[in-house]
C-alpha cells in the first residue's frame, strides 16, 4: 500500500520527466492508464497558475481569475483534441496509432512548464515568464505528440501542435471576448 508522501513523490518524479523532456518518460505516460488523472490535476495547475500570474494584469477579482484559468484549460483541452484529430487523420504516419487516453497523458504532463506562470505575479514578470513557460509548454506538447502518435518524426509532430496550437488559440481569442464582454 502507498502513501500520499509515496504517490505525491512519484507524481513529483514525472513532472520533472516531462518539464525535461525525457523521452522514456512520455513513453511511460502514454502506456500508464494509471496517471491519467494526475495529467489533468497537472492540467488544472497549470490553469490555476495561469489564472494566478495574469490575474493581477486585469485586478485582483476573483472573476478574473477564475476566466483566466478557465480558457488556459479549454486552449489545452481544444489544443489536445486537435491534436489527435490532426495527428491520426490528417497527419497520420502508417505506424500512428492512439487513443485519447494515451494523448491527454502526455500532453497533460507537458502542461507541467506552465506551474511558472504563477511567478509573472512579480512587477515586470509576466511577459517574459509566459513567453518563456509558454514555448516550453509547445516544446513539451511536441515531445508528447510525437510519443502519443508514435510518430519518428519530430518534424511531424511539430506541424500537428503548430497547426492544433493556431486552432486552439483562436478558441481561446473567442472564449477571452465572450468572457471580457461578460465582465465588463
Amino acid at each position: 500500500m502507498t502513501t500520499v508522501w509515496q504517490r505525491t513523490g512519484v507524481y513529483l518524479y514525472r513532472l520533472g520527466g516531462a518539464a525535461v523532456l525525457d523521452a522514456g518518460m512520455y513513453e511511460s505516460l502514454e502506456a500508464d492508464h494509471s496517471v491519467t488523472r494526475q495529467a489533468l490535476l497537472t492540467v488544472v495547475l497549470a490553469s490555476v497558475a495561469a489564472g494566478i500570474g495574469a490575474g493581477t494584469a486585469y485586478g485582483d477579482r476573483l472573476a478574473t481569475f477564475t476566466i483566466i484559468a478557465g480558457i488556459a484549460a479549454l486552449t489545452w483541452a481544444a489544443w489536445s483534441m486537435l491534436a489527435l484529430q490532426i495527428g491520426t487523420r490528417l497527419l497520420g504516419a502508417p505506424q500512428t496509432s492512439a487513443t485519447w487516453g494515451q494523448l491527454l497523458r502526455t500532453t497533460g504532463f507537458a502542461a507541467a512548464p506552465g506551474f511558472l506562470q504563477v511567478f509573472a505575479v512579480f512587477p515586470g514578470a509576466r511577459g517574459p515568464i509566459f513567453a518563456a513557460s509558454g514555448v516550453w509548454m509547445f516544446i513539451a506538447m511536441v515531445v508528447g505528440v510525437r510519443h502519443a502518435l508514435d510518430y519518428q518524426s519530430t518534424l511531424r509532430a511539430l506541424a500537428v501542435c503548430a497547426i492544433a496550437a493556431a486552432l486552439s488559440m483562436g478558441v481561446a481569442f473567442l472564449f477571452g471576448l465572450m468572457a471580457a464582454t461578460a465582465v465588463s
